[in-house]
């Protein structure tokens, strides 16, 4: 390991392999930063990560252990809507088994039924989450802080116009105290079922929401190894993006 990734020269507790979906069309927000976080974070716990990319028309990699998918405009969406409905079976099949999967903006759109868009086209989803997607005219705009009962107050930044709406299936990732969320009616930001945590948060997310970076790890640990013995993150530059994200108007 690199000394200079803040990991000791102690022998590795694993591997943990993480899948970026679609980063070639889906990460126009910065969402890459969300899977250098979880590479940091696993070094900082004591594993050896192994970041692996899917795009359309890739072979799927075997043995993944954490799925993490960006955002894009609605003319990557419609790159990729076929390739990912060809998986879908697959990726419905891992969610419902358990796999940690971080899910922002557009990829959130299309793990639900539907994204119907402004123009008026229908993309259909892959039906992981129990959420449809209309475009509207109304952008959500903004800096966004929200409570969750998992990972206490979150802190990103939006920018959509797909309006989405929870189903019965699935609850919120919290509720908002600043800024719109899922929409500009409801209260409520993101998704979560089972160990899918789905947000339209960039910023990138996890730079500022450690939390939720130390539940996808740890589940993926305890589904691969057992318990999970966490190591000693550095989370100072963390706490100060916090607290500047915190001070920021909407």
């Amino acid at each position: 390991m690199n000394p200079a990734d803040g990991a000791t020269h102690e022998a590795s507790k694993g591997t943990i392999r993480v899948l970026q979906l679609y980063p070639r069309d889906m990460n126009i927000y910065g969402d890459w930063g969300n899977a250098l976080v979880i590479r940091q974070r696993l070094l900082w716990h004591g594993y050896t990560p192994e970041l692996l990319e899917y795009n359309v028309g890739d072979d799927f990699p075997d043995d993944v252990d954490i799925i993490l998918g960006g955002g894009g405009q609605d003319s990557g969406q419609t790159v990729i809507q076929d390739d990912l409905l060809a998986r879908g079976d697959q990726l419905r099949g891992m969610a419902e088994d358990g796999t940690p999967m971080l899910v922002i903006c557009g990829l959130y759109q299309l793990f639900g039924k539907f994204f119907r868009t402004k123009a008026g086209p229908v993309i259909p989803g892959i039906g992981v989450l129990d959420i449809e997607t209309v475009g509207t005219d109304e952008r959500l705009i903004g800096n966004v802080t929200l409570t969750s009962p998992e990972f206490g107050e979150i802190l990103g930044y939006e920018n959509h116009s797909g309006q989405t709406t929870l189903g019965p299936a699935v609850e919120p990732l919290g509720t908002v105290s600043k800024g719109a969320g899922n929409n500009s009616k409801d209260g409520h930001e993101g998704a979560r079922h089972r160990n899918v945590v789905a947000s339209y948060l960039h910023g990138s997310l996890l730079p500022k929401n450690p939390a939720i970076a130390d539940f996808l790890i740890r589940t993926a640990v305890e589904r691969k190894y057992g318990p999970f013995v966490p190591g000693n993150p550095d989370d100072d530059f963390a706490r100060l993006a916090r607290e500047h994200a915190a001070r920021r108007p909407r």
